[in-house]
């Protein structure tokens, strides 16, 4: 199904965390993404996929009382459901540059293109809230994510040495060059071409 991409909100955290939970199970302390809702330097996105919503929790779907609405007080089932999150996204704006906290994908969803699409975005908004460059840091073995982020003009800039606190391994620092120049726009224009011949998804204007 086709994604659509937009803000993260408060109703979304439940999921987030489990995606979160999913991706990056070593990391601790896990994120609260109640608190940075609430950062004023940062920017989450989700991707969603177009028509799917939650299933009801188990119990709620059939009994009479979830049709109620008492004292204008919705039952849960009553409310509307929630959609359904493949995927989020997130950065935090430090002065003129973007500094991308993380990317995950629910791992029934990965091998969409939902990974890039985030990543698509979120270049899209941090050139929008006039971020001149991006920063983020990739583990050593993850070169599936360092490929994509070379493919977006990210190199390499150096090496955070025991970065992550579960297994002590390193960090690839990479950064972006200014990315409204117009050889990265050009970059930018050609990516987002080709990755809708590919994928049937929503892009920011190519």
């Amino acid at each position: 199904m086709p994604h659509i991409i937009r803000p993260m909100r408060k109703e979304d955290v439940s999921q987030v965390n489990e995606i979160d939970r999913e991706a990056f199970p070593g990391q601790w302390p896990p994120p609260n993404y109640k608190h940075e809702l609430q950062n004023l330097v940062a920017r989450y996105i989700v991707a969603c996929e177009e028509g799917a919503v939650m299933p009801p929790p188990p119990g709620e779907a059939r009994g009479w009382w979830s049709r109620l609405v008492t004292w204008g007080r919705k039952s849960p089932a009553a409310l509307p459901p929630e959609q359904f999150i493949s995927g989020f996204a997130g950065i935090w704006i430090l002065a003129d540059e973007a500094h991308v906290t993380n990317i995950a994908v629910r791992k029934s969803h990965q091998r969409r293109g939902i990974g890039e699409l985030l990543l698509i975005h979120i270049i899209d908004l941090s050139q929008k809230l006039k971020a001149t460059n991006m920063t983020l840091e990739v583990r050593a073995s993850n070169t599936s994510a360092q490929s994509l982020y070379r493919k977006y003009g990210f190199i390499e800039m150096g090496v955070r040495k025991a970065y992550y606190l579960d297994n002590r391994e390193d960090a690839l620092i990479m950064s972006t060059e200014n990315i409204h120049t117009d050889s990265y726009q050009a970059l930018l224009k050609q990516l987002k071409e080709v990755y809708l011949q590919r994928w049937d998804n929503h892009l920011p204007s190519v």
